[in-house]
Protein backbone atom coordinates (compact mmCIF):
# COMPACT_ATOMS: atom_id res chain seq x y z
CA UNK A 1 0.00 0.00 0.00
CA UNK A 2 1.30 3.47 -1.09
CA UNK A 3 1.52 6.31 1.54
CA UNK A 4 0.07 9.49 0.37
CA UNK A 5 2.64 12.02 0.64
CA UNK A 6 1.50 14.48 3.64
CA UNK A 7 0.74 18.40 2.35
CA UNK A 8 1.09 21.17 4.04
CA UNK A 9 -0.45 24.33 4.15
CA UNK A 10 1.29 28.08 3.58
CA UNK A 11 -0.43 31.37 3.28
CA UNK A 12 0.69 33.38 0.51
CA UNK A 13 0.37 37.31 1.96
CA UNK A 14 0.60 39.52 -0.79
CA UNK A 15 1.94 42.81 0.36
CA UNK A 16 2.11 45.51 -1.79
CA UNK A 17 1.45 49.63 -1.83
CA UNK A 18 -2.21 50.10 -1.70
CA UNK A 19 -2.27 53.59 -3.50
CA UNK A 20 -0.64 52.81 -5.99
CA UNK A 21 -3.63 51.04 -7.54
CA UNK A 22 -5.88 53.98 -7.88
CA UNK A 23 -3.34 55.17 -9.69
CA UNK A 24 -2.22 53.17 -12.28
CA UNK A 25 -4.01 53.49 -15.76
CA UNK A 26 -6.90 51.29 -16.57
CA UNK A 27 -5.59 48.89 -19.00
CA UNK A 28 -2.63 48.33 -16.35
CA UNK A 29 -5.58 47.15 -13.58
CA UNK A 30 -7.01 45.02 -16.45
CA UNK A 31 -3.98 43.29 -17.25
CA UNK A 32 -3.22 42.87 -13.87
CA UNK A 33 -6.27 41.03 -12.93
CA UNK A 34 -6.20 39.25 -15.50
CA UNK A 35 -2.61 37.87 -14.56
CA UNK A 36 -4.37 37.09 -10.73
CA UNK A 37 -6.97 35.37 -12.56
CA UNK A 38 -4.62 33.08 -14.56
CA UNK A 39 -2.40 32.67 -11.14
CA UNK A 40 -5.77 31.73 -9.75
CA UNK A 41 -6.95 29.26 -12.36
CA UNK A 42 -3.30 27.74 -12.40
CA UNK A 43 -3.26 26.96 -8.59
CA UNK A 44 -6.54 25.52 -9.08
CA UNK A 45 -5.83 23.18 -11.88
CA UNK A 46 -2.84 22.25 -10.06
CA UNK A 47 -5.13 21.06 -6.66
CA UNK A 48 -3.15 23.94 -4.62
CA UNK A 49 -5.76 26.04 -3.83
CA UNK A 50 -7.42 26.10 -0.83
CA UNK A 51 -8.56 29.71 -0.66
CA UNK A 52 -8.09 33.00 -1.72
CA UNK A 53 -9.17 36.92 -1.58
CA UNK A 54 -8.42 40.28 -1.83
CA UNK A 55 -8.33 42.47 1.39
CA UNK A 56 -10.31 45.92 1.87
CA UNK A 57 -7.91 48.82 2.13
CA UNK A 58 -6.17 49.64 5.82
CA UNK A 59 -8.76 52.11 6.30
CA UNK A 60 -11.29 49.48 7.11
CA UNK A 61 -9.28 47.53 9.64
CA UNK A 62 -8.88 48.02 13.27
CA UNK A 63 -6.21 46.54 15.81
CA UNK A 64 -7.17 45.05 18.86
CA UNK A 65 -5.04 44.70 21.89
CA UNK A 66 -5.63 44.44 25.17
CA UNK A 67 -4.23 47.47 27.73
CA UNK A 68 -4.54 46.85 31.71
CA UNK A 69 -7.12 44.04 30.67
CA UNK A 70 -9.08 45.97 28.68
CA UNK A 71 -9.58 46.16 25.25
CA UNK A 72 -8.41 49.01 23.34
CA UNK A 73 -9.28 49.43 19.77
CA UNK A 74 -7.85 51.54 16.99
CA UNK A 75 -8.58 52.15 13.72
CA UNK A 76 -6.19 51.30 10.84
CA UNK A 77 -3.29 49.13 10.57
CA UNK A 78 -0.83 48.76 13.43
CA UNK A 79 1.92 49.66 11.45
CA UNK A 80 2.60 52.53 9.45
CA UNK A 81 4.23 50.63 6.48
CA UNK A 82 5.20 51.33 2.55
CA UNK A 83 3.23 48.46 1.57
CA UNK A 84 -0.11 46.83 2.79
CA UNK A 85 -1.45 43.18 3.14
CA UNK A 86 -3.82 43.10 0.33
CA UNK A 87 -4.91 39.76 -0.44
CA UNK A 88 -3.85 36.16 0.09
CA UNK A 89 -3.71 32.45 -1.19
CA UNK A 90 -3.84 29.32 1.18
CA UNK A 91 -2.30 27.24 -0.52
CA UNK A 92 -1.45 22.92 0.07
CA UNK A 93 1.36 21.43 -1.17
CA UNK A 94 4.09 18.89 -0.50
CA UNK A 95 6.87 21.15 0.66
CA UNK A 96 7.90 24.64 1.28
CA UNK A 97 10.01 24.33 -1.86
CA UNK A 98 6.46 23.86 -4.12
CA UNK A 99 5.27 26.82 -1.92
CA UNK A 100 7.87 28.85 -2.90
CA UNK A 101 7.69 28.36 -6.67
CA UNK A 102 4.19 29.53 -6.21
CA UNK A 103 4.68 32.51 -4.68
CA UNK A 104 7.43 33.67 -7.10
CA UNK A 105 4.50 32.93 -10.16
CA UNK A 106 2.17 34.67 -7.95
CA UNK A 107 1.68 38.78 -9.91
CA UNK A 108 2.40 40.09 -7.10
CA UNK A 109 5.70 39.41 -6.41
CA UNK A 110 6.04 41.41 -9.72
CA UNK A 111 4.48 44.88 -7.49
CA UNK A 112 5.17 44.10 -4.40
CA UNK A 113 6.70 41.47 -2.14
CA UNK A 114 5.02 37.50 -1.71
CA UNK A 115 5.21 36.19 2.20
CA UNK A 116 5.26 32.60 2.28
CA UNK A 117 4.64 31.72 5.51
CA UNK A 118 3.43 27.65 7.20
CA UNK A 119 -0.08 26.92 8.57
CA UNK A 120 1.01 25.59 11.90
CA UNK A 121 -1.00 21.95 12.44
Amino acid sequence: MMMKERAMQVMLLIHADENAWPRMPEAERDATMAAYGAYTAALREAGALVSANRLAPTAASHTVRMVDGAPQVLDGPYAETREQLGGYYLIEVPDMGTALAWAARCPGAGHGVVEARPVMG
